[in-house]
């Protein structure tokens, strides 16, 4: 029993020593609150489509933002916003219509796609429309979907 307490014991400490080395001090986490000098280029990760919800005809794609916050503001007065914001413009299959999304919620979710091959453009812009960078993802609605 005490070898069983002594090892726990250990875990423990190793676990909490572990943690500590990894963690962030408040101040390497960029604060929204302070405008930032030389703000770097907004980035966009786009992965492919979930497959679990995609066998079942819904299409989600995880996305992650880098240097830009997602929010509802437009015009030319949103330019001068630093921490620097915009939304994304989200096209399917080449249709000559987008629909912008300013939810942040890291996934585009698109449902009622027919079976077979499709591709949906995800594109990150400017309070004024202004794209600064997008991807596409290509992917198959299978036939057994429902």
């Amino acid at each position: 029993m005490t070898m069983l307490i002594k090892t726990l014991a250990a875990v423990a400490a190793g676990t909490v020593l572990a943690t500590s080395a990894f963690a962030q001090s408040a101040r390497e986490v960029r604060s929204p609150l302070v405008a930032i000098e030389n703000e770097p280029a907004p980035k966009l990760v786009v992965d492919p489509p979930l497959m679990g919800p995609l066998a079942h005809g819904a299409v989600l794609i995880p996305y992650r933002v880098e240097n830009l916050r997602i929010l509802p503001v437009l015009g030319a007065s949103a330019l001068s916003v630093s921490p620097r914001v915009g939304h994304l413009h989200v096209t399917v299959d080449d249709l000559p219509w987008h629909w912008g999304d300013f939810s942040d919620s890291n996934t585009i979710v698109v449902v009622g796609l027919p079976p077979g091959q499709h591709k949906v453009l995800i594109e990150l812009a400017d309070p004024e429309h202004r794209i600064f960078t997008g991807q596409t993802v290509t992917f198959t609605v299978p036939a057994s979907a429902k």
